[in-house]
């Protein structure tokens, strides 16, 4: 167990907190480009801060504070500009790095007042890549942009899922750290959520964890399963599933994807990407980004045109019961267990075990990143 001072230190990400300040030294996605296809401003929560991402009319993103810093109106309501928005409220004007380059009144009263030369908007710096927006909060210089395969490989069809998550980052990117958990949670209790929803004809067997293993590499730790019954040929032990640092769980493999929320799905997977980006201390950006091979006829996407999709919330319904509708698939269990360790889970009750080794690794390797 940790102490409570230890919890926080790990789990929480507002400005000036321990995680938070190594959180803000990497790239983190904001949104889909196909969520601003057809708006300017989009109001953006990260790391504890209140922002808008907008894109001006020559297509130029930019990230900035959700209040202008003239009279304090919200952003979200700017006025799009051939380059940079205009604040609805005196028609301001701020470009993607937060300098003012027009103020209509004082400009008009002043024809040489420099006094937009002083005024600014806290802004940070935006980039895209495979369909999505990212952001950096950290000090310059800022790194590249980490072009990993999931985001740069050729010859496929990518889609986009995001959902807001009620609970801290930690106890998501933990349960990539557990293999154990995919017997019970998505063996024995996917069982019961079938029989629960009339669906006999989907049970499965439950895989019985022989071994489990982690190898720290370069970019984080690769987590291992071998099953009963299996080889330490199978890819979930040969290959295992890269923990990318600090919240990337890589996947990969072909067959049907089974863990889509979008019902119909029914095609090859490629590499695939689960994020679970840091919004503030209490709330997730979970994003599932999923390649599957081109099929014939199928062309380069634009990033516009990628698909994003939104799954519903798992939640109780009114009368306390779980939503069976909902639970069909390993994603929906995963965030039932997230979500009921509570906004952000009290590891000062934990009794942690022998499975638990690759928590344990993690949270060792964040406390050794923020030193």
């Amino acid at each position: 167990m940790l102490t409570v001072d230890q919890n926080d230190r790990l789990s929480l990400v507002g400005p000036g907190t321990p995680c938070g300040e190594l959180m803000r030294r990497y790239w983190h996605p904001i949104a889909a480009v196909s969520q601003m296809k057809d708006r300017a401003t989009m109001p953006v929560k990260l790391l504890g801060e209140e922002l808008v991402l907008f894109k001006d009319r020559s297509g130029t993103f930019g990230l900035v504070d959700n209040r202008c810093p003239h009279r304090r109106m919200g952003m979200v309501y700017a006025i799009p500009q051939e380059h940079g928005i205009r604040c609805a409220y005196h028609g301001w004007v701020f470009d993607e790095t937060g300098r003012c380059t027009e103020q209509p009144y004082e400009e008009t009263e002043n024809p040489n007042s420099r006094f937009k030369e002083k005024v600014s908007i806290p802004s940070y710096p935006v980039q895209q890549l495979a369909g999505l927006v990212f952001a950096y909060m950290g000090p310059a210089p800022a790194p590249l942009l980490p072009n990993w395969d999931v985001f740069s490989i050729d010859g496929v069809i990518r889609d986009i899922g995001y959902t807001e998550l009620p609970c801290n980052w930690l106890q998501c990117q933990e349960n990539s750290l557990d293999p154990v958990h995919s017997e019970w949670l998505h063996g024995e209790w996917g069982n019961y959520v079938a029989e629960m929803r009339g669906e006999g004809d989907m049970i499965r067997p439950r895989y019985e964890n022989e071994r489990i293993g982690f190898d720290l590499f370069e970019y984080g730790i690769i987590k291992r399963r071998l099953v009963k019954g299996g080889s330490y040929e199978d890819p979930e032990w040969a290959q295992g599933h890269p923990i990318v640092f600090p919240y990337f769980l890589r996947q990969g493999g072909s067959g049907v994807h089974r863990d889509s929320w979008k019902k119909g799905l029914a095609r090859n997977v490629g590499p695939s990407f689960q994020i679970r980006v840091p919004l503030d201390d209490t709330h997730t950006g979970h994003w599932w980004v999923m390649c599957h091979p081109q099929q014939d006829g199928e062309s380069e996407q634009n990033p516009e045109d990628i698909p994003f999709f939104q799954p519903p919330l798992v939640e109780l319904d009114a009368s306390g019961r779980p939503r069976w509708e909902v639970l069909d698939s390993n994603s929906a269990q995963d965030v039932a267990a997230w979500i009921t360790q509570g906004d952000v889970a009290d590891r000062t009750k934990e009794s942690l075990g022998r499975s638990d080794k690759g928590i344990i690794m993690f949270r060792r390797m964040i406390d050794e990143q923020i030193r």
